[in-house]
């Protein structure tokens, strides 16, 4: 769920025989959270969810979730398959979202192995170079997050883009694998805060336990 951050502004009551009842009005007023909408409350408290300050005036039409796509067909109709690409690729993701760099590396190194082992002759040709050029730029991103154990940062900027060339292999190529597409738009300033996962639960990969849960679907398959 992709969900826009605004600002609150507040405006002062210059009519100071009104100051009382503007106060008691304001203190009834309901707040949501900036990543969570559905939770409300009164303004400053933390968000339940992911202990945010709720900051966003409430209304009940935030609250209504936005439709997740369903993902188009693949493009590919042939039978080369990358569901072993993305077994270790949500490896990567899990020890992400745990915090846990030196697993990740390790995650990223068995990635590397799998895409160098992978046999690309029933892909048509049509889609070859594609492929290709997509392998070759996941591999780099996978071999840089794989020598970078213990700088969990430079992995997940890494881990950012490789997001982006796995996603695009779905959609040329599809996968038997029930999967989402995540979105966090506190990463990166909401530019590249995408990731696949196996699972409807949120778990964030780009803060952990800081923002685990963070975010909301957008696509499935």
């Amino acid at each position: 769920m992709i969900i826009a951050m605004t600002s609150v502004s507040c405006k002062k009551n210059e009519d100071s025989s009104r100051t009382g009842q503007a106060a008691t009005e304001s203190s009834s007023e309901l707040y949501s959270c900036p990543m969570h909408p559905e939770v409300h409350g009164k303004q400053g408290e933390a968000c339940s969810v992911c202990g945010m300050e709720l900051t966003e005036p409430f209304t009940p039409a935030a609250t209504a979730p936005e439709e997740v796509k369903k993902q188009a067909e693949p493009l590919s109709k042939s039978s080369f398959s990358i569901d072993g690409i993305l077994i270790n690729y949500l490896k990567l993701k899990n020890a992400l979202a745990k915090d846990d760099s030196k697993e990740a590396a390790n995650a990223a190194k068995e990635l590397n192995a799998t895409f160098n082992n992978l046999k690309s002759d029933k892909i048509e040709a049509k889609f070859k170079k594609e492929y290709a050029d997509l392998a070759d730029d996941a591999k780099e991103h996978a071999a840089q997050i794989a020598d970078n154990s213990g700088k969990i940062d430079s992995q997940r900027a890494h881990f950012a883009m490789l997001s982006k060339d796995v996603n695009e292999l779905i959609k040329i190529f599809g996968t038997d694998m029930k999967i989402y597409r995540d979105y966090c738009p506190m990463y990166d300033q909401g530019k590249s805060g995408y990731w696949i996962s196996e699972t409807k639960d949120i778990k964030n990969p780009y803060y952990g336990s800081e923002m685990l849960t963070c975010g909301g679907i957008t696509n499935e398959w």
